[in-house]
């Protein structure tokens, strides 16, 4: 029953997340977190980490790891496998229809058209990363001990240095880790 559960799960993800892993985010959430339980919302975060930290599709590297922590090997076989069938075939299918009707209006007019759809997506998946960061249990809060201020120093500083300088991604989340270690061995 769970494998079923995880092709489902899995299946709807990949095939109504247009736009990439980030905004296949939101509906990752929806699923993994409000319909099945399967994690909780700390876990989501450390979840949205791995997937973007590991070299592939957020996607896929997402329905592994929660496969994975669901129903073992098999499970993220089986999520893995969903996720990543409707892209074939809708894939499939739109290159033999754009190669056949690319130069109609109401194809160009199709693609225009789901571009505000994409970027709010990524807009929504960049929320569902930010607040389970910044605020305990993911609602926004000031409450003592409910706002995160290391996780905000990090992003803040984090997203100066991307800005300002532009230097490769990877590099300025693994000074991020780097401080986080030192600090982690200090506070011992």
């Amino acid at each position: 029953m769970i494998y079923l559960q995880l092709f489902l799960a899995f299946v709807q993800i990949g095939a109504f997340s247009f736009g990439g892993g980030y905004a296949a985010m939101p509906l990752i959430r929806a699923q993994v977190i409000d319909t099945y339980h399967w994690l909780g919302a700390a876990d989501f975060a450390d979840l949205v980490t791995i997937a973007e930290m590991t070299p592939g599709p957020i996607a896929i590297n997402a329905a592994s790891f929660v496969g994975n922590q669901v129903a073992g090997i098999l499970g993220a076989v089986v999520a893995t496998v969903s996720v990543a069938l409707p892209s074939c075939i809708f894939v499939t299918i739109l290159a033999i229809l754009y190669q056949k009707y690319r130069k109609m209006t109401l194809m160009q007019g199709i693609l225009g058209t789901l571009r505000p759809a994409v970027v709010s997506m990524i807009f929504a998946a960049g929320l569902s990363i930010l607040l389970p960061t910044l605020f305990r249990d993911g609602v926004i809060s000031f409450a003592a001990g409910d706002f995160k201020v290391r996780s905000a120093i990090y992003f803040i500083v984090a997203l100066f240095v991307l800005r300002k300088w532009k230097p490769n991604p990877i590099l300025v989340m693994l000074g991020c880790g780097a401080a986080e270690l030192i600090i982690q061995l200090i506070l011992r």
